[in-house]
């Protein structure tokens, strides 16, 4: 998408519905940063809701939904060029009720009309511009409209008056398109419907080596990734190329040469910040060397687990462990640091995003705080260092985001040189832009990516040797207990109870409760810190957490994605609730439902949600075939379920022996691996009670030392009790 001119139409006739006297823009309470930043556009903003749709209603007119988030680049494009204009807003007001949607507060309206935007007009992105029926059907759409006609895009006032003149002339027309479209997009959900009861079929190992060459023939094995430009990091195909290689078979080489490439592209390139970690959202060239500049926890979250589960499996000579580690060392670092919320003095969750502006002058700049000329290069390091700086990053005369300025872009390995002229100057070069403008942060916690970091910290903890990254992990899971769930029992006055509330602002939870994926992604993150620290606080919450899910999702036998936060939402989807399979920026809730639903049965030795799991697996076969690139995290979890998983009862006295056998099991990279630490038993045979079911009746040997218990659908191998021992079971596969 390329930016137009900036200018405004000309004035048209007004439409029929006036609109009421005193509306005004009502954004400005909002704890959204996104629909902050619209509160002083003329255009009189609705948030999204049933008194925005009823005024709709009352006047007659359609509804203009614009959604957005607060770090989109061409976002704040047209907001400058149209929402900012007098001319725009009066012809907006006079003829529509507006409203104003944050996707990352309120996904399941994003999904819906996301798909109805790709239906109309067979593209997608932010900004999404649709038009709807008061009641909330979709019958006109598109992205980003420019102020003037650009060749293939008609000008923003033209789509306005177009619309408009629809809904006065030819009303009829306009409501049999809504309502053919929501039809549409009910036998669509009903196609992709899940049953969570049956008998389903064991996960196919052939099919997991089929997607694995499927995908080899869209990789690009000269840049890393899928596909051409633009690129996004595959997040989820990451997890389970990493998984399917660390068990034999004819395609494991394969998946792990396609994983370090991309691994490794990345690292080095531009979308990974040289300076000060963390990644970017996506490269608008093959080569990475061109980020979009917005930097989101969910990617940072996963691509940190990503990078601490290559080094777990060891590395390649392409892109080799100890080089991985300071990837994701860098990016945990960097996590904490910038996106970090505190609290009480520490860090206790995480924001959601910066921007991918820089507001320098008053001006919205893409990227404006990480470019760089040759000359300001040599300005900070001196002429020397300066020169060698450019030539090791690929700073040239020629700009590739600017006329004259680039990103820092090695795209290579550092030899031992280079990486010590690196070492050397990159403090000045972080000092220096440190100095510089900084893009605004999006403070909003949203619970399900805050489960995402969870995991993620807690692993990099493990397998970096980092207390302090598990030690945020917990703040952070502390936070999401005290702030997101609303408990049964401890539930504040009015609270839903069970519910996992999505989005947080300053310590208070407000707004929908939680949707699928982020119940998924919850409890994951508290399974895996229960299984890094051996506290059952976390377990018994994930526990918690999803059985809430199981009814709020799953109540009627048919797994769902949202729980009817909207009716308008439902009318727009033909009245059918609706799920979404694919992997997106973050895995598919159902995906991420699956994974934590074999977790839990793995722990807790529960038949009932391991079958569950394999219903959700049973719509594997035709993606992994057809398109394995949005099914990666359903693919990661067939091929965890292939391997048992492997679960591990570590008991015993706590000491150091204990620490090295459960630091051996946590640095293991056999998939999906779960892992349960008794209490201390105090004593050579004893037991503790437990509320995890996979230590029942695992004690310490009879000599009073810890032991590890490898077991696979709750039947154990005879346990281990040196690390050695420990670590060939494990490279031999499962018991």
């Amino acid at each position: 998408m390329k930016a137009a001119d900036a200018a405004s139409g000309g004035a048209g006739r007004r439409g029929a519905g006036a609109a009421r006297p005193g509306a005004a823009n009502a954004l400005g309470g909002e704890p959204s940063a996104y629909l902050r930043q619209h509160a002083a556009n003329p255009v009189h903003w609705r948030p999204f809701g049933d008194e925005a749709f009823g005024f709709a209603a009352e006047r007659d007119v359609p509804v203009f939904l614009s959604i957005g988030y607060a770090a989109c680049h061409w976002c704040h494009v047209m907001a400058h060029e149209s929402f900012e204009d007098r001319e725009t807003a009066d012809f907006l007001n006079a003829n529509f009720v507006a409203i104003k949607v944050d996707r990352e507060e309120r996904p399941d309206v994003d999904a819906v009309y996301m798909a109805a935007t790709q239906a109309i007009s067979g593209e997608g992105g932010w900004p999404m511009s649709v038009f709807l029926t008061p009641d909330g059907r979709a019958f006109h759409a598109g992205t980003y409209f420019p102020p003037r006609p650009m060749p293939g895009r008609p000008s923003f006032r033209q789509v306005l008056e177009a619309v408009r003149d629809a809904w006065l002339e030819r009303r009829e027309a306009v409501e049999q398109n809504a309502e053919s479209l929501a039809r549409g997009m009910a036998e669509s959900q009903l196609a992709a419907a899940v049953q969570l009861t049956g008998s389903p079929d064991p996960v196919d190992a052939g099919l997991l080596s089929e997607a694995v060459r499927v995908l080899a023939r869209s990789e690009d094995p000269d840049d890393g990734g899928f596909g051409t430009a633009p690129k996004f990091p595959p997040s989820p195909v990451l997890e389970f190329l990493v998984r399917h290689a660390a068990v034999a078979s004819d395609t494991s080489d394969a998946a792990k040469d396609m994983a370090g490439r991309t691994l490794a592209a990345m690292a080095r390139s531009a979308l990974f910040d040289q300076l000060d970690g963390g990644f970017a959202r996506y490269s608008v060239t093959r080569d990475w060397s061109v980020p979009h500049f917005e930097k989101m926890l969910y990617d940072n979250a996963q691509l940190l687990r990503a990078y601490v589960h290559w080094t777990r499996l060891g590395g390649d000579s392409v892109f080799p462990a100890g080089e991985a580690a300071d990837v994701a060392a860098r990016t945990a670092d960097w996590m904490i640091q910038a996106l970090g919320v505190a609290g009480a003095g520490q860090v206790e969750a995480f924001a959601s995003s910066l921007d991918a502006d820089t507001v320098v002058d008053g001006q919205h700049h893409e990227g404006a705080s990480y470019l760089w000329t040759p000359a300001e290069l040599q300005e900070v390091l001196g002429p020397d260092d300066g020169a060698a700086a450019a030539r090791l990053m690929n700073v040239r005369a020629g700009g590739t985001v600017t006329a004259s300025a680039s990103p820092l872009h090695p795209g290579r390995r550092l030899d031992d040189a280079g990486s010590a002229l690196w070492e050397r100057i990159r403090p000045r070069l972080l000092a220096a832009r440190s100095g510089r403008p900084q893009p605004a942060r999006d403070d909003k916690v949203v619970a399900g990516w805050n489960g995402l970091a969870v995991a993620a910290l807690a692993e990099a903890g493990a397998v970096l040797d980092r207390p302090d990254l598990v030690a945020a992990a917990g703040q952070a899971a502390g936070y999401l207990e005290r702030v997101h769930w609303q408990d049964p029992v401890a539930g504040g006055p009015g609270a839903e109870p069970g519910t996992l509330v999505r989005v947080s602002h300053a310590g208070q939870a407000r707004g929908i409760g939680g949707l699928l994926e982020d119940y998924a992604f919850c409890v994951d993150g508290l399974l895996t810190l229960y299984g890094v620290t051996g506290a059952e606080r976390w377990y018994k919450l994930a526990e918690a957490i999803l059985e809430a899910a199981c009814l709020r999702f799953g109540a009627d036998g048919t797994l769902v994605d949202t729980a009817g936060e909207s009716s308008q939402v439902f009318n727009a989807q033909g009245q059918r609730a609706g799920l979404e399979p694919f992997d997106n920026a973050t895995p598919s809730g159902a995906a991420a439902f699956a994974g934590a639903l074999l977790s839990y049965s793995a722990l807790s030795g529960s038949a009932d949600h391991r079958i569950m799991a394999g219903n959700i697996l049973a719509v594997l076969p035709p993606l992994a075939t057809r398109a394995p690139r949005v099914a990666g995290w359903l693919l990661a979890t067939a091929q965890a379920a292939l391997a048992g998983p492997v679960e591990a009862a570590v008991v015993g006295p706590d000491g150091p022996a204990r620490a090295a056998l459960h630091r051996a099991v946590l640095r293991s990279a056999s998939p999906g691996l779960v892992v349960a630490v008794a209490p201390d038993a105090g004593g050579p045979a004893a037991a503790v009670p437990s509320a995890v079911p996979l230590l029942e009746g695992r004690t310490a040997a009879p000599d009073g030392s810890p032991q590890v218990f490898l077991c696979r659908g709750m039947v154990c191998d005879r346990p281990v009790g040196t690390v050695a021992e420990l670590l060939e079971r494990l490279a031999a596969g499962p018991p």
